[in-house]
């Protein structure tokens, strides 16, 4: 049965992605045969391969491994600096960037202000010439950009509602953004991209269920389940409903702290939160008293949700994780008392890059298909 020239390219193709897979999955290189023997094909299939590798700029030689007899054996592995990809966070006052390279190492971080009263069109056009502004510094188009953004995204990338960001509701941001930025976009809610974040970057690394709790001038719960961030039924896992005295009972122990030092100071509930916490660092007792309070205040919510969830693991993250052990302490103390099976409470050690970093192995993850499937060689018919 005579073999279709389009057959052969797809195989070749196929075989091409799967010695690719090989080396950037692999951590350390390789030489042709290992490379063979892992994807199944012959050595010298395996020698054409490397070659159009090489020269497309995927992989790259890396050093000579001497055997026991004969030339010694050339070693390849994957080039992740091949490309790049874009991790962003979209704010009220602040854009924040994270470039990774294709191994997943940080290669830039940047930061830009923008305001709240921006139109629509003002921030999606500030968010494209920003993501323009990242390109240029790193010399290279990104190959995605990932975007983490407050309220509650579907997963088509469309905000459904969003109370943080005005006329953000409703708004297909993916494809806008697709639409100002030539790479492709992939939108996530952000406390689900810092969930991401901690279980590739951070505390949550081998972790399968975690509780990732955003605590600052809003709150927002993250939900790690079965190691993947768990978006629910309408895409709106997280979200804390809206309490009238809510958060400001929560953080009412530290504000009136703040308040009583310095009255004339206005303090958003963070900003209150954070003072506390410098105050409490340097001994002041009354400082500490009010951060157990809050501290104990965020637990006595978390009960409700940790007992059932029945998570290993809880993650303090957004601002309030600077206060560390000051808060992590009482927090464990109650849930230990409270609970059936008491999950390992930490604060989160990304500070402001979580949802950046999310957004990164976001775009990443989406890489890998353009990745496994290499641009056929430039070849002529003989």
């Amino acid at each position: 049965m005579n073999q279709h020239g389009g057959d052969a390219s797809l195989l070749r193709r196929l075989n091409s992605a799967a010695v690719l897979r090989v080396l950037r999955h692999r951590e350390t290189a390789a030489t042709l045969t290992e490379l063979a023997h892992q994807v199944q094909v012959s050595r010298p299939t395996v020698e054409t391969i490397m070659e159009e590798l090489l020269e497309q700029g995927w992989a790259e030689e890396c050093g000579q491994e001497r055997g026991l007899r004969g030339r010694p054996a050339k070693r390849y592995r994957f080039r992740a600096s091949a490309g790049r990809v874009l991790g962003l966070s979209v704010g009220a006052y602040r854009l924040q960037a994270v470039g990774v390279d294709l191994s997943g190492q940080v290669t830039q971080s940047r930061k830009a202000a923008i305001f709240p009263d921006m139109t629509v069109d003002e921030r999606l056009d500030s968010i494209a010439r920003f993501v323009d502004d990242c390109a240029e510094e790193l010399g290279q188009r990104p190959m995605a950009v990932g975007v983490g953004t407050t309220g509650v995204v579907d997963g088509s990338g469309r905000v459904v509602k969003s109370s943080v960001l005005p006329g953000w509701t409703g708004l297909a941001l993916q494809d806008e953004l697709s639409d100002r930025i030539s790479a492709p976009v992939v939108v996530e809610n952000d406390v689900r991209l810092a969930v991401l974040a901690e279980r590739w970057r951070g505390a949550a690394v081998d972790r399968k269920d975690v509780l990732y709790l955003f605590a600052g001038n809003r709150m927002s719960l993250g939900m790690l389940v079965g190691g993947k961030p768990y978006r629910g039924a309408h895409s709106a896992s997280g979200e804390i409903a809206e309490q009238a005295t809510g958060l400001w009972q929560v953080f009412g122990p530290v504000m009136d702290f703040a308040m009583t030092v310095e009255p004339g100071e206005l303090r958003s509930p963070a900003q209150a939160a954070e003072f506390a916490f410098g105050k409490a660092v340097t001994g002041d007792p009354r400082a500490s008293e009010a951060v157990t309070a809050l501290a104990v205040g965020l637990a006595e919510g978390l009960v409700t949700v940790v007992g059932p969830f029945d998570p290993e693991m809880v993650i303090i993250g957004g601002s309030l994780a600077s206060g560390g052990a000051l808060l992590v302490e009482p927090i464990q103390e109650h849930l230990n008392r409270t609970c059936l099976y008491p999950p390992e409470v930490v604060a989160s050690g990304l500070g402001n890059d979580s949802v950046a970093i999310g957004a990164a192995r976001l775009a990443l993850e989406h890489t890998e298909s353009d990745i496994a499937m290499v641009p056929e060689p430039d070849t002529k018919q003989t």
